[in-house]
């Protein structure tokens, strides 16, 4: 154990060029800033349109079909009629 342990702290010791560790600073601190500027991958799910209820099965059993002041679209029941979205 004592071995191992001394094995760890020696490669945690070991010299890292300040090029080295700039460049890896600089990558990210790059990657932060393209996420807080919105420019990762963003994945988000519309309204899903529909005509009747049938249309919203295929989401599962709860869903339903209901209009809202932007038309009529896929919701769960108990938001049916709730003001949203």
């Amino acid at each position: 154990m004592k071995n191992q342990f001394d094995e760890l702290t020696k490669a945690l010791a070991e010299s890292v060029t300040r090029r080295a560790a700039l460049k890896k600073f600089g990558i990210g601190l790059a990657g932060m800033a393209l996420t807080c500027l919105g420019l990762a991958n963003k994945a988000e799910a519309g309204p899903i349109p529909c005509q009747s209820d049938v249309d919203c099965k295929r989401l599962g059993k709860n869903y339903v079909c209901c209009t809202f002041r932007n038309g009529k679209v896929c919701t769960l029941r108990p938001f049916c009629g709730g003001g949203f979205p």
